[in-house]
């Protein structure tokens, strides 16, 4: 299953609030509301909204999550805690949180055209795992450090997790450590996603 490319704003009002996917806001309608709420929801119907909110909110294919998911059950510690900890260190999704990019995809963009290098070296993979001590920063190139500059200034501020942090003047990121749960900037139960796959298999 390839990468959605599809209208966002359907799946936010499909599964909520999807920061990584699109900075902009649904409207609502009445009769929206009625549908989703009528019915009763299945266990399985549940977890597959929890692991659809996951899988587009990082903006992963399915085969990308199920390997993250392989590699959080083989190792140490909570399943759950550890999927979300892969999936936040991905240096799209860095950039993401650091407001270098408005959305992941964005992110994703900027790393692919190779704007951005970590520790001084070009890095053009976006699912590239960051580290502790890992610096960020854009090409000295004047196109480079513009586009990084208009997605600081026009961006939202958001608040920068504390495994993070920002020079806005230098264009630079700095990763201090991994990830704490309570940092996660989305509302999702983890152990429901770790569920759906177990079950499949």
């Amino acid at each position: 299953m390839s990468r959605y490319r599809g209208p966002r704003l359907q799946k936010i009002r499909r599964l909520g609030a999807l920061p990584g996917l699109t900075s902009k806001r649904p409207r609502f309608r009445r009769y929206i509301k009625t549908r989703f709420r009528s019915g009763r929801r299945s266990q399985y119907r549940i977890r597959l909204q929890q692991k659809q909110k996951l899988r587009f909110h990082y903006g992963l294919t399915e085969r990308q999550l199920l390997k993250y998911v392989h590699i959080a059950t083989k190792a140490k510690g909570p399943t759950g805690q550890v999927l979300l900890q892969l999936l936040e260190m991905r240096l799209d999704n860095i950039l993401f949180r650091l407001g270098m990019a408005s959305t992941i995809p964005g992110a994703r963009q900027l790393v692919n055209h190779r704007h951005i290098l970590v520790n001084g070296r070009i890095v053009d993979i976006p699912s590239y795992r960051c580290k502790p001590r890992d610096i960020i920063t854009t090409k000295d190139k004047e196109r480079s450090k513009a586009l990084i500059q208009k997605y600081l200034v026009s961006s939202p501020r958001r608040r920068v997790p504390k495994h993070l942090t920002i020079d806005s003047l230098k264009h630079k990121g700095f990763v201090n450590q991994i990830i704490d749960r309570k940092w996660i900037g989305l509302k999702i139960n983890e152990l429901l996603v770790i569920e759906y796959y177990s079950r499949r298999t």
